[in-house]
């Protein structure tokens, strides 16, 4: 897994061994990029469920002003740890090794996010705890783009009752990214 492109471009990050982690493919993490490149520079972005950092490292090295990594995993966040400072990105960075519920009830109130992405463990129904948490949250504001990495059997009808639009899906061959924003309140004549 590399950088894919900025400061950090073409510098290799390290990934922990087995199956605790499922770091994004470097075609995807470009997909990805691609499609959130304009609104990068300068934004505060949140990696919920980090693993080894990949995403918000891309965010970082791509101009964002600061990313807060939450993974409540030591053994990954030590990997997260080490890629921020071999890409010399820590300065930027925030970690919290911590599971992702008490991460965000910590944050609230001292951060607000542009982006906010979250690659949970497939087939647990946690992408709708952090959903339900956030659609209540102050860490959200109305431009916030927040970015679901799912399987492809992933189930996001309860949006709507959550208070989400759903922006774009853009499906692969064994996941997909769902964006997200909150519901713009309808225009009353």
């Amino acid at each position: 897994m590399r950088v894919i492109a900025g400061s950090a471009r073409r510098l290799q990050l390290k990934t922990l061994d087995g199956i605790d982690t499922r770091p994004t493919t470097d075609r995807i993490k470009e997909t990805l990029f691609n499609m959130i490149a304009p609104g990068i520079y300068g934004c505060v972005f949140l990696d919920l469920f980090s693993g080894s950092g990949g995403i918000g490292i891309e965010a970082l090295s791509r101009g964002a002003k600061e990313a807060v990594f939450v993974e409540k995993n030591p053994k990954a966040m030590k990997c997260i740890k080490e890629n921020l400072k071999f890409t010399r990105l820590e300065n930027k960075a925030m970690t919290l090794t911590r599971d992702v519920m008490t991460a965000l009830y910590q944050l609230e109130g001292e951060k607000v996010f542009d982006y906010i992405f979250m690659d949970p463990p497939y087939h647990q129904g946690l992408e709708q705890s952090v959903l339900e948490y956030l659609s209540e949250s102050a860490l959200v504001y109305e431009d916030t783009v927040i970015i679901v990495e799912a399987s492809k059997e992933t189930d996001f009808t309860y949006l709507k009752d959550l208070g989400f639009a759903l922006l774009k899906e853009k499906v692969y061959k064994t996941n997909k990214h769902v964006f997200l924003e909150k519901a713009g309140k309808e225009e009353i004549c």
